[in-house]
């Protein structure tokens, strides 16, 4: 395509003088930490907002059903909603669409807010929460402008790819401890105010890095991605890998409580990194069929462990090795999407997958409910077991040429 010479990327630090971390030496690219500073900033929010609308509303109303009913139709807005705003952003700029986006959403936060202090109808929490769904995907966007300026490198790609995977888990893991921190010690309402205020500042620093912005096309009016060989069904396994995720955490929750899912968290995060920094592979296909075979597996063993003990220790241990396998597979996963879509489409694309996976997430923690409500917390953890196997099955049938 046109754009991918028009603009000259931004080259690495010299081979002389560059790091021989992998991590360094990718930060060391021009631009790379200001709009990544940015982007960590913004991204922080994602893992707060769902625990403060929660806490917030079922302290105001005393129904956890509302709070969950709330924050759900918040999550199937976003999964309208968010593959519009980026296809906006493929065609006119991530600056241009990300800012008034973000505002849009933020404005939406602070209804949300102000409806529940007022003790306004409950309708009107329904329309704020479902006004923040313009977020835009602030991980996509900084996924494609590493593909930008490392266009070409499948190393540094890899790398990138798998430090954006560490960092969504970083953001997971201390988003919702940072949001209960402050609703709890401060006030109802200060988790999703700090929220906003960190995701409107975080996008205004990575928007103003405009060196680093992939270039548009401006008038290209591609197909969707989804028309694109390979991607339905690639969509497909972020689907059921969702599900993993959502039912792994309800599941969790009812046999050991929340904390216990940090270790998931961090043993995927830890993964991720060290995924990094291996060497990436050239049929990215059979890798995600590798990963895909290991999450399986692994994902058997909180199974085992809740099914032969009673033990906290040894179900925590199993929870950490099977966050091990998330990472590499999500990280591969978004290598295959960035292979797949056409360069002028790529936070499209992305962002596709994400939603995929959200709408995996409430399959899962709804499948996950269901099956510790009829048959136990033992027997659940049999449900993202089935749903990696599941994507092992879709990825083996609809990604063999990758």
């Amino acid at each position: 395509m046109s754009h991918e010479t028009a603009v000259p990327a931004p080259t690495a630090t010299p081979p002389a003088t560059a790091p021989s971390n992998p991590y360094l030496r990718l930060l060391a690219t021009p631009g790379a930490r200001a709009f990544t500073a940015g982007n960590l900033l913004a991204r922080l929010p994602m893992g707060m907002f769902s625990v403060s609308a929660v806490i917030m509303i079922a302290g105001a109303h005393g129904s956890y059903a509302l709070a969950g009913a709330v924050t759900a139709t918040g999550l199937a807005a976003t999964a309208v909603v968010a593959p519009w705003t980026a296809r906006l952003v493929d065609r006119y700029g991530q600056a241009r669409i990300a800012v008034p986006a973000t505002a849009v959403a933020v404005l939406g936060s602070l209804a949300l807010v102000l409806c529940v202090h007022y003790d306004a109808p409950v309708w009107t929490l329904f329309a704020a929460y479902a006004a923040t769904a313009t977020t835009p995907n602030t991980g996509g966007m900084s996924r494609a402008r590493w593909a930008h300026l490392h266009r070409g490198d499948a190393t540094a790609l890899h790398t990138a790819n798998s430090f954006e995977q560490a960092a969504d888990e970083l953001c997971f893991m201390l988003g919702p401890v940072i949001a209960a921190s402050l609703c709890g010690t401060l006030f109802p309402e200060a988790g999703t105010l700090t929220g906003a205020v960190l995701l409107m500042t975080g996008v205004l620093i990575f928007a103003a890095q405009r060196a680093t912005e992939p270039p548009v096309t401006p008038g290209t009016r591609a197909p969707s991605p989804l028309r694109t060989p390979g991607v339905p069904a690639l969509l497909a396994v972020f689907l059921a890998t969702g599900a993993v995720f959502g039912a792994m955490e309800v599941v969790s929750i009812a046999h050991a409580g929340g904390a216990i899912l940090a270790l998931q968290a961090a043993g995927s995060c830890v993964a991720g990194l060290l995924y990094g920094s291996l060497r990436p592979a050239a049929r990215v296909g059979r890798r995600l069929l590798l990963c895909l075979s290991g999450m399986t597996a692994l994902m058997s063993l909180p199974l085992i462990a809740t099914a032969t003990t009673d033990s906290l220790p040894v179900l925590a241990a199993c929870l950490l090795l099977a966050g091990a396998a998330t990472a590499p597979t999500m990280v591969t996963g978004m290598t295959l999407i960035q292979r797949l879509t056409p360069q002028a489409q790529l936070n499209e694309g992305m962002t596709l997958a994400v939603t995929a996976l959200l709408g995996g997430i409430a399959a899962g923690s709804a499948g996950g409910g269901w099956m510790v409500e009829h048959a136990g917390t033992a027997t659940g953890y049999a449900v993202p077991m089935c749903a990696a196997a599941l994507a092992l099955a879709v990825a083996t049938v609809g990604t063999r040429k990758a």
